[in-house]
């Protein structure tokens, strides 16, 4: 099985990349590959799409760090998305939000979404991961403002956001190739004194489930 692994920044996923260049990204009957795209969704979408028309591999692994809109989920713990939404595209009026789907600029229920959300359709195998499975959102920016982070919360409910999760879903599903994202919590959002974030953990505990999913046959049925 031919994996390919995706991360905004190798800082995020070196251990991993370190950990398989020791056996020339092979581990057993699997083949890695590395995809380094950039932050944002923009980039994401762009590099991702790019590299499918050379290769398409049998699944996709995304991973990297994210912030969670919930204390309960503890920093450092690594997380399975299940559902992704896009927190940005639209019109801020006020204290309110109205996405592209409000808007009518996008049927809720037009692929690859349902009901807005861009759905990991492969998450039955992806269970035994023993991981939470949590909605994030996708945002180009770090949300701080506390009125913003209330409206996101009012709207879609989400456990965690990143930047780059909701354009790699979207890609995935166009392409109908079977994907997984993993995300490490660092910090909780709103939480700008970076003492109080945890990034060195995040990693180790990203990276270490990386390695664990590629030293096991939990892809297979994918």
């Amino acid at each position: 099985m031919n994996i390919l692994i995706v991360a905004a920044t190798a800082f995020e996923i070196q251990p991993a990349i370190d950990r398989l260049q020791t056996t020339n990204f092979r581990i057993h009957e699997n083949e890695f590959s590395i995809l380094i795209t950039g932050i944002g969704g923009v980039a994401t979408t762009y590099q991702l799409t790019k590299c499918l028309r050379e290769k398409k591999p049998d699944h996709i692994i995304q991973a990297g760090i994210a912030g969670s809109f919930h204390t309960e989920i503890i920093i450092g713990s690594v997380v399975c998305v299940q559902e992704e939404l896009m927190g940005d595209l639209g019109v801020e009026e006020g204290n309110e939000f109205k996405d592209v789907f409000d808007l009518a600029l996008i049927k809720e229920n037009e692929f690859p979404f349902i009901g807005k959300i861009l759905k990991n359709p492969f998450i039955t195998a992806q269970t035994i991961l023993g991981l939470r499975l949590v909605r994030s959102i996708g945002i180009n920016e770090i949300t701080t403002r506390r009125e913003r982070i209330d409206v996101l919360r009012n709207k879609y409910n989400p456990d965690i956001e990143s930047m780059e999760g909701a354009a790699f879903h979207y890609v995935c599903l166009q392409e109908k190739i079977p994907f997984l994202q993993l995300r490490a919590i660092s910090n909780y959002i709103g939480e700008r004194n970076k003492e109080n974030w945890n990034i060195k953990e995040a990693i180790k505990t990203l990276n270490t489930k990386i390695m664990d999913i590629a030293g096991s046959s939990l892809l297979q049925g994918c």
